[in-house]
């Protein structure tokens, strides 16, 4: 069987794994892809805050939920590149801009383009979240520099409804489509913690894996409950199946990077050193996180001290291990 022909029952017998089993496939695929003590640090920032019309039941940013979050216009162009700055100097090599729409308009474009000029002229990687795209718009994105482009699928096909009703699932992989043809780098994942279960977790990495050109990158985020929106009682996600969709989504997407993204104030370190063993390697570095808090910078430090973990250098992010074996071919079938 190919690796981008991920069958349901294929995927369920990852989860199905013992614990142990799972890992040290995951760890394995990890290493043949990746240097296995480096974690890309990114750094996050809210370009345009709030006033979202959607109905995403987990975010504070729509209009429809009684959240403390004040929507905002786009910041201008200095702003942000003092920030990137900021960023570079604290050790990020990735620079994510995100804003709260529905889509960008035609009118943002231009400041839009200039952000993604201007910070690529610091050395640094790019990627922007704005919402659904047009054609033509990712086409200028592409044209400016704009190196990955953000659009979660957020969960699997069959619970996605249950999440949100103002943009279909097709919706979202139509923009997809549009950043790919414009030739940017998909960043495409989910969260984990609003009342799915592990058959929606499997469908979702099961629908990124079997695209035709897997994600480049994948972030993985644990849902941060915030007051006011429909998901501020969700239980919990347990810790080890945490680590366990983080090991499945290693072996069926060996060479996109994982990104350990939202939630990861609320774990503990034990629990974000399996997520490293499990194959995860970036993270977001900053005390912000669109509109919720993130791990102090001091704290990251300490914690990769500890680990034995150092930052990947940018150009590792494409270099893959010499004579990498298809490991991945190798699990459970």
């Amino acid at each position: 069987m190919e690796i981008s022909s991920w069958s349901k029952d294929r995927v369920q017998a990852l989860f199905d794994l013992p614990f142990s089993d799972l890992l040290y496939q995951a760890q394995t695929i990890h290493r043949a892809n990746f240097s296995p003590n480096q974690v890309q640090k990114s750094r996050l920032v809210n370009i345009k805050t709030g006033g979202c019309p959607e109905d995403c039941k987990y975010c504070s940013q729509s209009i429809r939920y009684n959240t403390d979050v004040k929507a905002s216009k786009l910041m201008n162009v200095t702003d942000v590149i003092a920030d990137a700055k900021l960023a570079k100097s604290d050790g990020a090599t990735r620079y994510c801009m995100g804003a709260a729409w529905r889509r960008p308009q035609t009118s943002h474009m231009d400041n839009l383009c200039t952000m993604v000029r201007e910070v690529k002229a610091l050395g640094m990687e790019t990627c922007m979240t704005l919402g659904m795209l047009s054609r033509d718009q990712a086409i200028m994105l592409k044209e400016a520099g704009l190196d990955y482009y953000n659009h979660n699928i957020d969960t699997s096909p069959e619970y996605y409804e249950k999440i949100i009703t103002t943009r279909t699932f097709e919706d979202r992989l139509e923009t997809i489509g549009y950043v790919r043809e414009a030739g940017m780098k998909v960043c495409c994942g989910g969260i984990l913690g609003m009342g799915e279960t592990q058959n929606d977790r499997a469908g979702m990495l099961r629908l990124l894996a079997n695209m035709d050109e897997p994600p480049e990158s994948v972030p993985v985020n644990l849902l941060v409950a915030i007051p006011g929106t429909p998901l501020e009682d969700a239980e919990p996600v347990e810790p080890i199946d945490f680590v366990r969709t983080i090991a499945v989504a290693r072996i069926m997407l060996p060479k996109s990077m994982l990104r350990l993204s939202a939630g990861r104030r609320t774990m503990s370190e034990e629990l974000q050193a399996l997520c490293f063993f499990a194959g995860a390697n970036s993270i977001f570095v900053g005390d912000r996180l669109l509109t919720t808090d993130n791990v102090e910078y001091d704290h990251d430090a300490a914690l990769f001290s500890k680990l034995g973990l150092e930052e990947m250098p940018p150009e590792s992010e494409t270099t893959s291990t010499s004579n990498v074996l298809d490991l991945a071919k190798h699990v459970v079938s």
